[in-house]
């Protein structure tokens, strides 16, 4: 009995390599659609001039100059978010959990209400804060999720258990979103408008001077969380299996919430608050490797956060809708589904997998 369920893991389980480099290749493909496809049609013939031979045409400014920032910043935003959901989600032991959890989000999106919100309502104009609408917006956010950040850090040395942790996050949150509520009040129209529109999220935020920043930040993060990987792992023991194979608890879920908050506050900061990103992706490189080891799961995560990340940013850029949709409805609308498959897939078979 139990060689015929070994032998059906083995018949529906794909070899890692090949779901690997399946998962490569589509973002590959995914990539080069993201340069190829905008509100502006650009054929195959002068798209491949372009990049093969660096014409200086419009298309080669169309592609260099926005289209290209943008996809690289939609691969980055998917690799970080992705992996801080996977850390989230092991620390805490629950599937609910995203990189939103902690209210770090809710920091960003206060720092940004101070700015623009705050000034609209003392009677400045957004056109008056043009220097706050580009780089000043990020400073802001990155300030106000990073100080949120501290605070959860500062108080996870006091609190001895993660529902409590989680609990702090969440009033965190709250207070964080009522501040910003009681700005949206009090400000004008224009400087509601212009929060909203951040709040809606945008790979196209980052600029070509900020790319290599924005970049080597994300790469440091997403190496220094799966620096962690044993530790999560034994996390997965339970705490106690883990505190007696020497393992720091206390200090280990500092560093945990610090690569994780850390990928979320930059994030956040440069391209607003992007939605389902960090809560989904794990849940599918679960489903397709069939493992919780997580020296495996975190490349698996990274990868598949950019080709969701790619795939939705080229969705929100499609020709027919004249202009570019919301991240987050985009990340939303074909995130859900994908989760919902998974979960009910994963209920069909359970008495052979889990």
């Amino acid at each position: 009995m139990a060689s015929d369920t070994d032998n059906t893991l083995r018949r529906k389980t794909p070899p890692i390599a090949l779901v690997s480099i399946a998962i490569l290749a589509v973002g590959i493909v995914l990539f080069v659609l993201n340069l190829r496809y905008g509100s502006v049609s650009i054929p195959w013939n002068e798209f491949w001039d372009t990049l093969l031979h660096g014409d200086t045409s419009t298309y080669r400014t169309i592609i260099l100059d926005y289209r290209l920032p943008q996809a690289i910043t939609a691969l980055l935003a998917g690799i970080g978010l992705s992996v801080s959901g996977l850390l989230m989600q092991t620390l805490f032991r629950n599937p609910l959990a995203d990189p939103s959890l902690l209210g770090i989000s809710s920091g960003a999106s206060l720092g940004v209400a101070f700015v623009v919100l705050l000034g609209t309502a003392t009677g400045l104009s957004v056109s008056t804060l043009s220097l706050w609408s580009t780089f000043g917006v990020t400073i802001a956010a990155f300030l106000g999720a990073f100080a949120v950040l501290l605070l959860i850090l500062a108080l996870s040395s006091r609190l001895r258990s993660m529902v409590s942790l989680v609990l702090v996050g969440i009033m965190i949150a709250y207070i964080a979103g009522s501040v910003t509520d009681i700005l949206k009040f009090f400000s004008q129209k224009e400087g509601l408008h212009s929060f909203v529109i951040w709040g809606l999220g945008s790979f196209s935020n980052v600029s070509k001077a900020q790319l290599p920043f924005f970049a080597i930040a994300v790469a440091v993060g997403t190496i220094g969380s799966f620096l962690l990987f044993k530790t999560l792992n034994l996390l997965l023991l339970g705490e106690r299996y883990a505190e007696n194979l020497g393992v720091n608890i206390r200090r280990s879920s500092m560093l945990i919430i610090l690569a994780s908050g850390f990928l979320t506050a930059l994030i956040t900061a440069f391209c607003g608050p992007i939605a389902f990103l960090g809560l989904a992706v794990p849940h599918i490189a679960r489903f397709l490797f069939r493992s919780s080891d997580h020296k495996l799961l975190i490349p698996a995560t990274a990868f598949l956060g950019m080709d969701l990340a790619l795939f939705c940013n080229l969705i929100a850029r499609l020709p027919s809708f004249e202009g570019n949709l919301p991240i987050n409805s985009v990340t939303a609308l074909i995130g859900a589904p994908i989760v919902l498959w998974v979960i009910f897939h994963r209920q069909k078979v359970s008495h052979i997998q889990w």
